[in-house]
């Protein structure tokens, strides 16, 4: 898969992400859009070298999708955690 694949897929997955955990993220959906971009080429780097999965060629591989949305569930999460409090009013 391109770079452009990536981008597409980490969008998807972000999104399906955000679907996943719903409530609101500091970030707002640039953030979020940015964290499932993040996600896909982490969860695939994550795949790659640990998981003994390399990462398809093929965008419509079930692996890749998993490894992409548990990228940025994992992202999305820790996002949170660090900075889930900076919407609050003081």
């Amino acid at each position: 898969m391109g770079i452009i694949s990536w981008i597409v897929l980490g969008l998807l997955a972000g999104a399906i992400a955000k679907i996943l955990l719903p409530g609101r993220d500091p970030g707002g959906l640039v953030g979020t859009t940015l964290i499932g971009i993040a996600g896909a080429f982490i969860g695939g780097w994550i795949s790659a070298q640990w998981l003994d999965r390399p990462v398809s060629k093929d965008f419509y591989d079930g692996a890749t999708w998993v490894s992409a949305i548990g990228g940025a569930l994992v992202l999305l999460i820790l996002y949170r955690i660090f900075f889930g409090n900076s919407r609050e009013r003081h």
